[in-house]
């Protein structure tokens, strides 16, 4: 019987010889691990394109997989840079995206309509707050320094596994995570305060 990585790579093989249905499959199979990532890195309204378009870039790179490491390890690398250049491209055209509401933000105004105590609507507050602040600032750094901050402190990957996602050396994602941090830093405390 075949395991989930030999099924993988029969579907690939499938997918270069001609059989493009097959590649439904492999669309079916990672759709919701691609969303996954996809929706840590970009605005919500932005996912389902974003999606999109890491499956079209997925398909198109197909020949080029050499099984040196899992489909899902390969497909994840694609829509890590796809959200970086999703990136690139807002900062470039310097139209940052508004985002729909998330989930967090959801949830507080739900708290705020619900009857809530005054200290707990306060709590609240500061930190709708505090995420509106980082938010801007994080807005303002260049799509590299943005992805390098989002995988290693708020997902929580190691230098290493940040470096091979992103294609870049280890000292590389060292050094711009540092310098990072420092433009963040500086930008938290030139930000706007109301």
């Amino acid at each position: 019987m075949l395991n989930h990585s030999d099924n993988d790579l029969e579907i690939i093989r499938r997918v270069i010889e001609g059989d493009v249905n097959a590649y439904n499959y492999l669309l079916k199979k990672y759709k919701n691990y691609v969303f996954k990532i996809i929706s840590k890195h970009v605005p919500y309204d932005q996912t389902e394109e974003t999606a999109h378009e890491v499956f079209v870039r997925a398909y198109q790179s197909l020949p080029t997989f050499k099984n040196k490491s899992s489909f899902k390890q390969w497909l994840s690398k694609i829509a890590v840079r796809t959200c970086y250049d999703f990136w690139r491209k807002a900062y470039k055209s310097r139209e940052l995206p508004m985002s729909s509401l998330t989930e967090n933000q959801q949830a507080w105004l739900e708290n705020i309509i619900s009857d809530q105590s005054d200290e707990s609507f306060y709590e609240q507050g500061r930190r709708k707050e505090a995420l509106e602040v980082l938010n801007y600032a994080m807005e303002k750094l260049s799509p590299e320094d943005r992805m390098v901050l989002e995988l290693i402190y708020l997902e929580g990957l190691s230098g290493k596994e940040a470096a091979d996602l992103l294609g870049w050396s280890l000292a590389n994602v060292k050094i711009r995570a540092l310098r990072s941090r420092r433009k963040l830093h500086q930008l938290l405390i030139e930000s706007p305060k109301d």
